[in-house]
């Protein structure tokens, strides 16, 4: 099969991108040229936001049966993707986000109204209202360079899925994480850690808060699976690990592979410093059911959860960002648990 990825040299393009040649299918990749292309796939250079109408012929000429767009970002964008091969293409695979749920908007604050059950499910309530602000949106496009001002992707799915003459499959994902991961989401715990902190501080309401997570080899997985069976034409798939960990279990999982002899503590929010505290209704869990994916298309997690934070750790240590979008105040936590040791019953 001929499988273009829209996006294939970013964080889960080459883990897809190199399956998918592995199982014998011809690949393209289009990207702008600012990283290698997976070794075995054809490179065309190229915005994705030019597809019509610079890069539709050289798109066309490579004949895709499947497109995969791993960085859409708006209506805008699908919009672009759908014109630019309907009548070429026999079907599209959509990266959108668990983001669109009315749970996001609830956790964020930007829905009213009470707390969404969870685990959500393809056909819970999709949220209303945007979600980020502009000022977050600014941040997000300094680390992925795809966001644009107008994202969302609730419109964008909808435009995907509604041509039938181009069905669309969407694949919701988590906080995706492992090598390349352009946030670094285990950074906050893991340089703690290797800067010998004597304690890793969790505010309680954050400490027991659940979000859903996926290995970002096992999620190229899932788009693997969409994209090989046509069974997955018209679908919405949720993709997330079998157990959402709360965050502290997730920062008991990195401790567990590491040497790190200190303690974790969790703190009330009211005693925890500011930075260390998530704005919004942790109140409201963020975790998606997978069991549709794992029922309809056989998904599986390839790499166990204690091997992807081992491989993820080793990333994050060769590969420290540049610049942490996570703070740090040693001093504001070194007063906090001063205060909170000598207010202890044992203290006394």
């Amino acid at each position: 099969m001929r499988i273009l990825v829209i996006g294939g040299s970013g964080f889960i393009g080459p883990f897809l991108v190199r399956r998918l040649i592995a199982l014998g299918h011809e690949v393209a990749v289009l990207h702008r040229g600012q990283a290698p292309t997976p070794p075995g796939a054809t490179a065309i250079v190229g915005d994705r936001r030019e597809l019509l109408p610079a890069a539709a012929p050289r798109l066309r000429r490579f004949g895709a049966e499947v497109v995969i767009d791993l960085i859409i970002s708006s209506a805008a964008d699908a919009a672009n993707l759908m014109a630019t091969f309907l009548g070429s293409a026999r079907r599209t695979v959509m990266a959108s986000s668990m983001d669109v749920y009315r749970a996001a908007g609830v956790l964020h604050g930007t829905e009213p109204g009470k707390l969404q059950a969870v685990p959500l499910t393809e056909d819970s309530e999709l949220r209303n209202r945007a979600l980020y602000t502009p000022e977050r949106l600014a941040v997000m496009q300094q680390i992925m360079q795809w966001v644009d001002p107008l994202y969302d992707k609730v419109p964008a799915e909808r435009i995907l899925l509604g041509e039938p003459e181009l069905p669309g499959t969407v694949l919701r994902l988590p906080a995706v994480y492992g090598p390349g991961d352009p946030i670094h989401r285990l950074w906050p715990v893991l340089k703690r850690i290797d800067d010998r902190r004597p304690a890793i501080i969790l505010p309680a309401d954050l400490a027991g808060w659940r979000w859903s997570r996926g290995y970002v080899e096992n999620v190229a997985e899932a788009f693997v699976l969409a994209a090989l069976n046509d069974e997955a034409a018209g679908r919405v798939y949720n993709v997330a690990e079998p157990h959402a960990c709360s965050e502290l279990e997730w920062t008991q999982k990195i401790v567990a592979q590491t040497v790190w002899r200190g303690e974790i503590v969790v703190l009330p929010p009211e005693q925890t410093p500011a930075h260390l505290r998530l704005p919004g209704n942790t109140a409201q869990d963020w975790v998606g059911s997978s069991e549709r994916i794992r029922r309809e298309l056989g998904y599986r997690e390839a790499v166990a959860i204690e091997e992807a934070v081992r491989r993820t750790i080793a990333w994050e240590r060769a590969n420290p960002p540049r610049h942490s979008i996570f703070p740090f105040d040693y001093a504001a936590e070194d007063a906090a648990l001063k205060k909170a040791r000598q207010s202890s019953p044992a203290s006394n």
